[in-house]
C-alpha cells in the first residue's frame, strides 16, 4: 500500500466523513461550456473531481473524461454516483495527487481541457502545478480554472481571506497567450490558452 501524502491525508478524512463542497449550478457550467464547446471525443483532465459532478457533465459533452482526487473516498464517491452509466461508459477515475504522483499513469498523455475547480487556492506550490499543467495541456487546449478571490466575503469576516490573493492571481495567468475571466459572487473563472 502506498503511503498517503499529506494533501491527501487533510482532504480523505473530510470526504470520508461526509463533507460535500460547492454544487455545480446551471450558471457556471454555461459558461465553461461557451469556452471549451462540445467534446466531440476529445480528452478532458479534472483536477481534484470531488464528487464527480463536473467530470460527469464534461463526459455528458461528449469529452474522454479522467477525473482525479487524492482523496480515496472522492474517488468512490464519484466512481458510485457513475455506475449508471455502464462498463467503460462514464469517465474515467483515478486516485492520484497531480502534484505527487505518477502522471505516467494517467489514461492519455495529453489533454484537450484541463479543469481545476476550487482547487487552485488549495496547491502548495502554484508555479510548478501551473507547469504541470502545461505539460498535460494538448495544443490549442483550455485549461479552466475556478477559484474563490480574497476579500469577496465581506459578509462573514471569518471567512473574508478565503481564496487566492491578487499576486496568486497573477501567478495564474501570466504566461498564457488567451485569458478570459468572469466572476460569479465570490469565484472567478479563468479560461487559459497556451
Amino acid at each position: 500500500m502506498t503511503e498517503m501524502t499529506s494533501t491527501a491525508a487533510y482532504w480523505e478524512p473530510l470526504w470520508a466523513q461526509g463533507r460535500r463542497y460547492r454544487q455545480l449550478d446551471d450558471a457556471e457550467t454555461q459558461l465553461l461550456d461557451g469556452h471549451i464547446g462540445p467534446g466531440r471525443g476529445r480528452t478532458a483532465l479534472d483536477v481534484g473531481s470531488g464528487d464527480g459532478a463536473l467530470a460527469r457533465h464534461l463526459h455528458d459533452l461528449g469529452y474522454r473524461t479522467t477525473g482525479i482526487d487524492c482523496s480515496p473516498s472522492a474517488v468512490a464517491l464519484a466512481a458510485s454516483r457513475s455506475s449508471g452509466l455502464g462498463l467503460g461508459l462514464g469517465p474515467v477515475w483515478q486516485c492520484l495527487d497531480i502534484t505527487t504522483g505518477n502522471l505516467s499513469s494517467l489514461p492519455e498523455p495529453a489533454y484537450a481541457v484541463i479543469i481545476c475547480r476550487l482547487v487552485y487556492r488549495w496547491m502548495d506550490d502554484k508555479p510548478a502545478f501551473l507547469d504541470c499543467v502545461r505539460r498535460l495541456l494538448a495544443p490549442g487546449g483550455t485549461f479552466w480554472v475556478v477559484t474563490e478571490i480574497s476579500g469577496r466575503r465581506q459578509h462573514d469576516h471569518r471567512l473574508k481571506d478565503l481564496g487566492i490573493t491578487l499576486s496568486e492571481a497573477e501567478t495564474l495567468a501570466a504566461g498564457w497567450s488567451h485569458v478570459h475571466t468572469a466572476d460569479l459572487d465570490v469565484l472567478r473563472c479563468y479560461a487559459l490558452r497556451p
